[in-house]
């Protein structure tokens, strides 16, 4: 039952909470410094009180710490999605760009929020500390690992992915992506997340109280949520309709013509990324 409980949430979680985010940031551009005001009030709050929570080893403070949790990750995404915080650069990858340079280039486009993640992850460690409950922390530093790789592995190159996901101002990001069967990162991505997945299972198995039990479900669980949506990258699975409540119905009916696959998204990624 525990395990069941653990599963439900996590995945609702992940779930609504992408929806929301899509959701807000789908709106006209002037409601978005509202919902990011309205976010900021709720991650001051999650960032006070996190302490407290790790210190809570039952099932309900292994729950409200991935509420926490979901919070303080979708302050970050949203600050970058709705371009509060991104980068030196909001320019397309020139054409000629290769290598090195173009990682360079691509980093330049979200440095100052890579920055803000990585300080916010270690308060978020810093501040559960010494806590049983470690569920929060956990939580930050896989979804933390898990976008790098995603980030990583769009940039390498993939079969699939969600360009009319991108608000308008941020379009240009997509000439930093590649259009690939597979590349060689991935399949390393996808086993760890699967090692990872079931460590956490396991100790799940053999926790002693309600943190260790629901807390451990939750990161493998989250943990094989990162592993499904690496495999969004590579499958036709036709993701976007699991959020399609949310979504304009121009981005919502699968693959539109913005997406890589169509005619019209090999001459846009040749024209911004040299092919």
């Amino acid at each position: 039952m525990e395990y069941l409980l653990a599963l439900g949430v996590t995945v609702f979680g992940w779930w609504f909470s992408t929806g929301l985010i899509l959701f807000l940031n789908h709106l006209p551009q002037q409601t978005h410094r509202w919902s990011m005001a309205l976010l900021s009030v709720f991650f001051l709050g999650a960032m006070h009180s996190i302490s407290t929570t790790s210190q809570d080893t039952s099932q309900s403070g292994a729950l409200l710490a991935f509420g926490q949790a979901l919070l303080i990750w979708g302050w970050l995404e949203m600050g970058y999605l709705m371009g509060f915080v991104t980068g030196p650069s909001n320019r397309a990858c020139p054409p000629e760009a290769t290598g090195w340079t173009r990682f360079g280039l691509a980093l330049q486009t979200s440095l100052y929020h890579e920055l803000l993640v990585v300080i916010v992850v270690f308060a978020t460690t810093a501040l559960t500390a010494g806590g049983q409950n470690q569920v929060t922390a956990l939580c930050c530093v896989v979804l933390w690992l898990m976008r790098w790789s995603a980030k990583l592995n769009l940039f390498l190159g993939v079969a699939q992915f969600h360009a009319d996901w991108l608000p308008k101002s941020q379009r240009y990001l997509v000439s930093y992506m590649k259009q690939r069967r597979i590349n060689a990162l991935l399949p390393v991505s996808l086993v760890l997340g699967i090692v990872f997945s079931g460590h956490f299972f396991i100790h799940s198995g053999a926790g002693s109280n309600g943190v260790e039990t629901v807390g451990n479900a939750i990161v493998g669980t989250l943990l094989a949520l990162g592993v499904l949506e690496h495999l969004f990258l590579v499958l036709p699975l036709h993701d976007s309709k699991l959020w399609q409540w949310v979504l304009p119905d121009s981005t919502a009916t699968g693959r539109s013509a913005d997406r890589p696959g169509s005619q019209a998204r090999k001459r846009q990624l040749a024209r911004q990324a040299g092919g």
